[in-house]
């Protein structure tokens, strides 16, 4: 049975509230930005479009907080003002977590840096931050930073960004690897059921040598979810992988 399909800790901890009101998954390749992509904007024209309807679908429920969720070099809170910058993928932009902060503040993760953009492509009203956690800490400590998410008491909005596996074939970036094709189902299975159990159970050590930037998020999403004591219903809304690494788009609500 998955985790979809049972509940984790019988009757909700908060009362029948759940905090956590809604979760969506997008990737976060610097390839987003039509301005970075350039003449090739149109070859990832379906991604945003998957990923700008799970914002939607996260912004519809009208949260009173949205918290970007995404991998980086420490694991920590995130507030505005900060700013995520592309000059590294060629590009002078900057993309602020909130608009019309004073200042560019802490420094994002590319991952939050893409999550803000995708963020900025609606209209937010409510407060936004974010919290990076680093890629290689281990899966318990991972839910543990979900649980806490979960137990902030607003109805909060969780988008989490990370990628598949960069090992799909022999021009990705990971050059070809067999092992990566079936991580990806698995994940993408995952996603699509909000199966709990298999996202907390991705082995750290194979999804960095599948170069899957997406693991840690998955699993702090994972443990905020199992937080909240309710069953998910999860849909995927994207599952590709065009340049040799996998993108993968989902939307949660609480059943």
């Amino acid at each position: 049975m998955t985790g979809s399909a049972r509940r984790r800790t019988g009757d909700s901890r908060y009362g029948g509230r759940v905090p956590l009101v809604a979760a969506a998954v997008c990737p976060h390749p610097p390839l987003l930005v039509p301005d970075v992509a350039g003449a090739a904007a149109p070859e990832l024209d379906d991604l945003r479009a998957a990923c700008d309807a799970a914002v939607g679908r996260l912004l519809a429920v009208g949260p009173d907080a949205v918290v970007l969720l995404g991998g980086g070099p420490a694991t920590g809170r995130i507030d505005a003002p900060a700013t995520g910058s592309l000059q590294p993928w060629g590009v002078d932009l900057d993309v602020p977590l909130t608009p019309a902060q004073p200042d560019r503040g802490a420094v994002l993760p590319l991952s939050l840096t893409i999550g803000a953009w995708l963020l900025a492509r609606h209209d937010v009203r409510v407060p936004v931050s974010a919290v990076q956690v680093a890629v290689d800490a281990d899966p318990a400590e991972l839910a543990s930073v979900g649980e806490r998410l979960a137990a902030e008491g607003s109805r909060v909005a969780l988008l989490a960004l990370g990628d598949g596996s960069a090992c799909r074939g022999e021009k990705s970036p990971g050059y070809d690897d067999p092992r990566a094709h079936p991580y990806d189902q698995r994940v993408a299975a995952a996603l699509a059921g909000a199966d709990l159990d298999v996202l907390l159970d991705l082995d750290p050590a194979v999804s960095a040598e599948l170069k899957a930037a997406g693991r840690a998020s998955w699993q702090a999403l994972a443990g905020a979810a199992r937080a909240t004591g309710v069953d998910w219903r999860g849909a995927l809304l994207h599952d590709a992988a065009p340049y040799g690494v996998a993108y993968f788009v989902a939307s949660w609500e609480p059943v």
